[in-house]
């Protein structure tokens, strides 16, 4: 059978291990808070309750700072473990692991110390717990939580807004379903006016995670008892009310032993005509005990809900530390190696793009059979071969000899200078596709997950793609100006042996030296630059996609980093670690998931480790 003390003692080092890792409930939402799954004893009470009188008597030591105003300015996690009988009682602070205290003043003293180093000397409060266990023999395992005092008017040095401010603290505790809530109200007090039940009427409509506690009943007015309270006439309960006598204030003044007060407070109720048929349910050490078992019996049926969060909580961090992948090597090897892993990752979503894997290299093919082609079309062939140009070009080129029979001269300047218009939509060519590759890299490089984490590398990968499509497409535009500059270097003979020659049609010399000049003539001469050019449009046509292919596409899918990769195992170790600066909230993320999944693990371990036996 699961013992209480080791379903107690589980959340007890859950929520210890919680709070090393910042998680206390009322975070930002980033991380689902475990701390808020664990069943809690949630200590409520205006200032003055009597509250800590409480604490201190269930603990049965004089601990807790004392004073006027706002004393409790941080939530105190007071877990309690109870020891063999005849062990020595000492106490120990989670942010100080290694030191035990046995001078119970000292821990009033390190209470106050610590409150001071978050919130400074002031009056403010801090949602940040301090963690303090007791180990001794008079106790009882159970886990409190001492929360500020509730107040209804802020004193001076404290801000106007600390009522809302405690308020709110008390209530991220208690709203939660998971919370007990222990609700101290002075008898001396009209139990309508009370802070706490107030405060627990409206988290707990129904009641059934509060617990009243009466404190004072020894200060009543002589005449008047609690009786109305206790017995849940004056105000119902599921649990029963549970009455407490304090240490009067002499007592405190004079040191009296707790467990001098604890003996004093169980006579009090045995002797007391009022109450005396409730003694047995009444006094702080009834409390601890009823508290200890009813938070057993939470404990037990939150445990699935408990592990099922855990189990949920692991999978996420997990996937997560996937995404947000390993942590940076520190040796130059390692790092050079990771180096080399993400651009290989880069390249082949490079090529997934080019290859049709991904969207965007259909782009380069839209340049060859659109935009190429409408380019051709478009350029000015007609006013270059206009009967007044072809007159003047062919004119020019005889000189002062007309030529004889074919103006060949002609022919080759009106080639020559039409096929000079190429080379524009061929260079246009050559820069649509350069900036489709550049618009690949940089959509290569957003898509690679694993570099997303680091923009250094990211920006080298992109300066380097960057170069090396420059170098292809000064290598492309040189191929391609080349293949125009070949087809003016050398005309296709056979296309023109089969023009008919004027010579071949039997007129006589001086007919033809009229025609030589006529307007027909030299209609004649464009039409049949117009159709040599026509072929040779269409050949270029052919010839230029496969030369920005093979020149820039090509060459981007096989070499686009080799340069880069020749550059990076040159680097020294102090070059390497700086393209792989990591951008440091990534690497706080991923610091933070590897410590809540150690977390997470260990309160799965230690679930585990608790014999479950019904």
């Amino acid at each position: 059978m699961t013992t209480m003390e080791s379903l107690i003692g589980l959340v007890n080092r859950i929520q210890r291990a919680c709070t090393v890792l910042g998680d206390y409930g009322g975070g930002d939402g980033a991380f689902s808070s475990l701390w808020e799954a664990l069943p809690s004893v949630a200590v409520v009470g205006g200032q003055s309750s009597g509250k800590s009188s409480v604490l201190e008597s269930i603990v049965g030591r004089d601990f807790l700072p004392r004073g006027s105003g706002i004393v409790t300015r941080r939530p105190l996690v007071l877990q309690l473990h109870k020891t063999e009988e005849g062990a020595p009682e000492y106490a120990e602070f989670l942010h100080l692991p290694k030191r035990r205290f046995t001078d119970f003043s000292a821990v009033r003293k390190e209470i106050q110390d610590e409150t001071d180093r978050v919130t400074g000397k002031t009056k403010q409060i801090s949602p940040i717990p301090i963690h303090l266990s007791i180990y001794s023999p008079n106790v009882v395992n159970l886990t409190l939580i001492d929360l500020p005092g509730l107040t209804k008017v802020a004193v001076e040095g404290q801000p106007e807004s600390i009522v809302q401010d405690i308020e709110t603290m008390v209530r991220s505790y208690v709203e939660k379903p998971n919370c007990i809530i222990l609700a101290i109200t002075p008898a001396n007090q009209d139990i309508a006016t009370s802070d706490a039940i107030k405060l627990a009427r409206e988290v707990d409509p129904t009641g059934d995670r509060t617990f009243g506690v009466l404190t004072k009943l020894d200060l009543m007015d002589r005449g008047t008892n609690a009786l109305d309270v206790l017995e849940g006439r004056a105000y119902r309960l599921v649990h029963p009310w549970v009455g407490i006598v304090n240490r009067s204030q002499a007592d405190i003044n004079r040191n009296v032993d707790m467990i001098v007060a604890r003996r004093k407070e169980r006579e009090y109720f045995a002797t007391s005509t009022d109450y005396g048929h409730l003694a047995s349910k009444m006094g702080s050490e009834y409390l601890a005990k009823l508290l200890s078992k009813h938070l057993e019996s939470v404990i037990r049926a939150r445990i699935p809900s408990i592990t099922s969060l855990i189990n949920k909580s692991i999978d996420e961090l997990e996937s997560e530390l996937d995404h947000l992948g390993r942590p940076i090597a520190v040796d130059a090897g390692a790092q050079l190696y990771m180096i080399l892993e993400l651009c290989r990752a880069f390249d082949k979503i490079f090529k997934e793009h080019l290859d049709g894997g991904r969207p965007g290299g259909d782009r380069i093919y839209g340049v060859f059979d659109n935009q190429l082609p409408a380019a051709l079309r478009k350029l000015p062939f007609d006013r270059h071969l206009s009967v007044q140009n072809v007159r003047k070009v062919v004119s020019e080129a005889d000189g002062y000899q007309p030529h004889l029979i074919a103006p060949e001269q002609g022919y080759r300047r009106l080639i020559e200078g039409s096929l000079n218009y190429f080379r524009g939509p061929s260079e246009a060519s050559v820069d649509a596709v350069h900036f489709v590759l550049k618009e690949l890299v940089r959509k290569s490089i957003a898509e690679t997950q694993e570099l997303k984490r680091f923009p250094s590398l990211q920006a080298e990968i992109a300066a380097a793609a960057g170069q090396a499509l420059e170098k292809f497409r000064e290598d492309s535009k040189k191929t391609i100006i080349r293949l125009v500059d070949m087809e003016s270097s050398y005309l296709t003979v056979d296309f023109f042996r089969r023009l008919p020659q004027e010579v071949e049609k039997g007129g006589n010399q001086s007919a033809s030296n009229v025609d030589r000049y006529t307007e027909g003539h030299f209609r004649r001469i464009a039409s049949n630059v117009s159709s040599y050019i026509g072929m040779v449009s269409e050949t270029l046509r052919s010839t230029i996609p496969k030369a920005v292919v093979h020149c820039q596409v090509r060459e981007a899918k096989h070499s686009l980093l080799n340069h880069f990769y020749t550059q990076i195992g040159k680097k020294e170790a102090k070059q390497l670690g700086q393209l792989l600066d990591e951008d440091p909230a990534l690497m706080e993320r991923r610091q933070q998931c590897a410590k809540r999944l150690e977390l997470y693990k260990s309160a799965r371990d230690e679930i585990d480790s608790v014999s479950w036996a019904r």
